[in-house]
């Protein structure tokens, strides 16, 4: 909010792997925002998001950062930004610059001030009386809340209790919430806001549309969703990451076939626009499905049918998929870092793999009273169910079907004796470390991580 007009600001990662969101970004909104910083200049992914706001025909301002830095040349970088068609005003060109340190908050309100000075000027105008229509910015599956995007409103106004339609999925906006999880009844234009309600996650990007009649929405849906469903694909050769060089050698592979699971959906798209583009001449590399959420049984019954590796980005898969993974031979990896996931797949491309983290599952003991400890803090008194558990193991706490914790062990005991390990079927004492929000019924779940040698 300034000067008592809201704004809303979409932010977009700058890193290349970002491609789709910072297109995304520049074809929803009314003005571009460049940041550039005074110290790199224009970078290759400023290039991108010139080319993007370009493209969406949006008008650019130019924030020029990290101005309180030393040795800093603003000049060179306007001269840089000139070599790329934005020539600003100070060099005699039509482009609103401004020069700002983030970090020491200067000339801010100078930046807010443009913006709304410049929307003054190409005069944005939309009918807030009309079925309000928007664009999916962001989506997940929420273990609480099911299906959720954040939608920003394009058109009209959105009312809490209206069916809608977005991309393949439809459904009725059960709950509306802005960005302070603050429950709202209608939202307006250009705001965002969370919308619970949706059959199935959308994809970002996707447009939302209200339509009045929840029958109509559905039949959509459903009409869209088989036109998808024509499409079969063909199944590919069935390897490994361990495998994938050795079989390039001998001449098998063709193809690498790949299942995509991560938290959000801009994560998804990220990854199933970068993986493709690592293919070689000799080895292809195709997504066969990609979607948010944990990993789940019909994602290993997929892979094991369409010979597919399943890697999973912020999440995670149970033991009992695990369990299922090795019946079917498929091959489960997990990352919560892109780069490392992305150098995975580069490095089995080019037989460079290194040994890899793998973890290895101990055992389970489910928490039947909790002890308060002086000095010491929440002690969990346990009965462990299945497996072992170690002294030195990690874990993970889990509640109903969330993990709430994830740490070290700090302390074993059985009875009043500290010990390296408990098995099966008897009771135990287990502190974790630096958390101590553990509940009556909560499961404690063990396992180590060791190193796995190429092969």
């Amino acid at each position: 909010m300034h000067d008592n007009r809201p704004i809303t600001f979409i932010d977009t990662p700058g890193h290349e792997a970002f491609t789709q969101l910072r297109a995304r970004g520049a074809n929803v909104t009314d003005i571009v925002i460049l940041v550039v910083a005074a110290d790199d200049g224009v970078m290759p992914q400023t290039k991108e998001a010139i080319n993007h706001a370009k493209a969406a025909d949006v008008p650019i301002i130019v924030a020029i950062n990290k101005i309180d830095k030393k040795d800093v040349d603003i000049e060179k970088v306007k001269q840089q930004l000139s070599k790329e068609g934005l020539l600003v005003e100070s060099w005699g060109g039509d482009i609103v610059s401004v020069e700002i340190s983030a970090k020491e908050k200067t000339q801010l309100n100078e930046l807010l001030e443009m913006i709304l000075l410049l929307s003054d000027m190409i005069e944005l105008k939309a009918n807030p009386n009309i079925e309000a229509q928007g664009i999916v910015l962001e989506a997940r599956l929420d273990a609480t809340k099911g299906p959720v995007a954040t939608v920003i409103i394009l058109h009209g106004t959105l009312k809490q209790g209206e069916s809608f339609i977005s991309g393949k999925t439809y459904g009725k906006a059960r709950a509306l919430f802005d960005e302070n999880g603050k429950l709202l009844k209608s939202v307006g234009l250009s705001a965002p806001v969370e919308v619970l309600g949706f059959a199935d996650v959308p994809s970002a990007g996707d447009i939302f549309q209200v339509i009045p009649d929840p029958e109509k929405a559905k039949k959509i849906s459903q009409i869209r969703n088989s036109q998808i469903e024509k499409k079969e694909a063909p199944e590919p050769e069935h390897l490994t990451l361990d495998q994938l060089f050795q079989k390039f050698e001998e001449g098998e592979v063709k193809e690498l076939a790949l299942i995509i699971k991560a938290d959000v959906q801009g994560s998804v798209e990220v990854l199933t626009d970068i993986l493709p583009s690592l293919s070689t001449d000799e080895v292809k590399i195709r997504i066969v499905h990609s979607s948010t959420g944990n990993i789940t049984e019909t994602d290993v019954l997929l892979a094991s049918a369409s010979n597919a590796i399943i890697l999973g980005y912020n999440t995670k898969a149970t033991q009992k998929i695990l369990d299922l993974a090795k019946e079917e031979g498929v091959e489960i990896r997990s990352y919560n870092v892109i780069y490392q996931l992305t150098k995975d797949v580069k490095d089995a491309l080019t037989g460079l793999l290194e040994p890899i983290k793998k973890e290895v599952y101990l055992g389970r003991a489910e928490i039947k009273r909790i002890f308060r400890v002086p000095k010491i803090g929440s002690i969990a008194g346990c009965l462990v169910t299945d497996g072992q558990i170690t002294r030195n193991a990690q874990v993970r706490v889990i509640r109903g079907e969330d993990v709430v914790h994830q740490g070290k062990i700090s302390s074993l005991k059985h009875i009043k004796e500290n010990v390296t390990e408990i098995k099966k079927g008897y009771e135990c004492g287990i502190g974790i470390e630096s958390f101590k929000d553990i509940q009556e019924g909560d499961i404690i779940e063990a396992f180590k991580t060791e190193l796995e040698s190429r092969k």
